[in-house]
């Protein structure tokens, strides 16, 4: 099958590793892809969110399947592209279209859905800058901490917890006034749902699911979850805690009403479903969704999935999940994320990257890497690399992850030691 993935990041490399080199299959071309994806198949200089450049590599390559990776495409419409062009219309592609990527690309709209379906979330309200006193006056009637949410896509940094009123109120005119660029023009501001994080996800075909293994990531920069937000400094998978009762909750309160939904309101929704959860006292609630894997809990579910992942994402785009029984997968899986100094802030590239011939038994995803002309592989992000390990434990993954972590070298290199520590057997 010759594919074509979009994106150039950790969950790339990820899905490269299963969709190229773990297939066997030699026809896999990534847009566009880094220096670990390089090694799988073939990087291509597109710019994917030029959609006409995309559609004629595609034509001229003869792709049979078209894999999207990242959020911004499909926020701006690239499936709804391909089904618009005769030539391009026949190319299965592995993503929902715009409207249901609203799911991910307005946390309004996700909001507004979630209440429409009946699905458990927290109590909210929409805020425009016309309307900051009504902001004001909502967030008198929590108790802190507050959440406060930028309305659109903000590389997953768009989300602020605050501490008092006060600063809540500082925080929400920063957001209306620009703190996340155009993202930020309406705000979502939510109350505070003390529990513990996990994340679900479903491949779905417009009419039928099938659940992945579970995860839980690793937000904050500091140890301990403190710090600002990046875009995720490691994961774990499955979840500990996830058993049977609290996962029978979970599908009948959120994933088949999610589906449900999605289905009734003519959403043709063919690709993996994010749910980004907070259990409270054993009860879940959505606090999120994504229109794609998470990054970096897509380094460790994919690792994870026995079943062949090419014809899985294939089926998912034809619609026929239907005859699709529960996948298999054993063991626990731990990544752990290298980072740049200074990250989530400024950061400097360009960094030597070397001890990767030193790793034994992990598999090193790259994130934010490139080859100078001389082939010495360099830094090229605030998120560069992801360690993971499969164990038959999670505690043995997690000290597998960890002592290679050590063993990679790059000025400025920072990352977690306490990665699922919180959970671990």
């Amino acid at each position: 099958m010759r594919i074509l993935l979009i994106g150039s990041g950790g969950r790339e490399h990820a899905l490269a590793w299963a969709l190229g080199a773990r297939a066997g299959n030699d026809e896999l071309f990534i847009a566009p892809g880094n220096a670990g994806t390089a090694e799988l198949g073939q990087n291509t200089a597109l710019d994917i969110l030029d959609f006409p450049a995309v559609g004629r590599f595609v034509s001229e390559h003869r792709i049979e399947l078209l894999v999207v990776g990242p959020e911004q495409p499909l926020v701006a419409g690239i499936r709804d592209y391909f089904e618009s062009v005769e030539a391009l219309s026949r190319v299965p592609v592995f993503g929902p279209p715009a409207k249901g990527a609203l799911l991910e690309g307005s946390k309004s709209f996700a909001k507004e859905f979630m209440k429409r379906h009946e699905i458990p979330t927290a109590r909210y309200r929409e805020i425009t800058d016309a309307y900051l006193e009504e902001g004001f006056a909502f967030m008198d009637t929590l108790i802190p901490p507050i959440v406060i949410k930028a309305d659109g896509l903000a590389a997953g940094k768009g989300v602020l917890i605050i501490d008092d009123h006060r600063e809540a109120r500082e925080a929400l005119k920063s957001v209306l006034s620009g703190r996340f660029g155009t993202a930020g023009k309406k705000v979502v501001i939510e109350e505070f749902l003390p529990g513990t994080e996990m994340s679900v996800f479903a491949l779905c075909d417009g009419k039928h699911y099938v659940l992945l293994p579970t995860a839980k990531d690793y937000k904050r920069i500091g140890e301990g979850d403190r710090g600002p937000n990046t875009g995720g400094m490691g994961a774990i998978a499955p979840v500990p805690f996830a058993g049977a009762e609290l996962m029978k909750k979970i599908e009948e309160r959120i994933v088949k009403p999610t589906v449900k939904g999605l289905v009734s309101e003519g959403i043709d929704y063919r690709g993996v479903i994010y749910f980004g959860l907070m259990i409270v006292k054993d009860e879940p609630y959505v606090i999120e969704y994504n229109c794609r894997f998470g990054d970096p809990e897509a380094e460790v579910i994919i690792p994870l999935i026995k079943d062949e992942l090419p014809e899985l994402l294939y089926r998912t785009a034809l619609g026929r999940l239907g005859q699709t029984g529960p996948l298999a997968f054993e063991g626990a899986a731990a990544t752990v994320i290298l980072a740049s100094g200074g990250y989530p802030g400024t950061y400097e590239k360009g960094k030597p990257i070397r001890g990767l011939e030193e790793v034994k038994d992990s598999i090193v995803f790259h994130a934010g890497t490139r080859r100078d002309k001389n082939g010495q592989l360099l830094s090229n992000g605030g998120r560069v690399m992801a360690v993971t390990s499969l164990a038959p434990q999670l505690s043995e993954a997690l000290k597998i992850s960890m002592k290679n972590a050590a063993k990679i070298e790059f000025e400025g290199k920072y990352f977690r030691r306490d990665i699922g520590q919180d959970v671990v057997e």
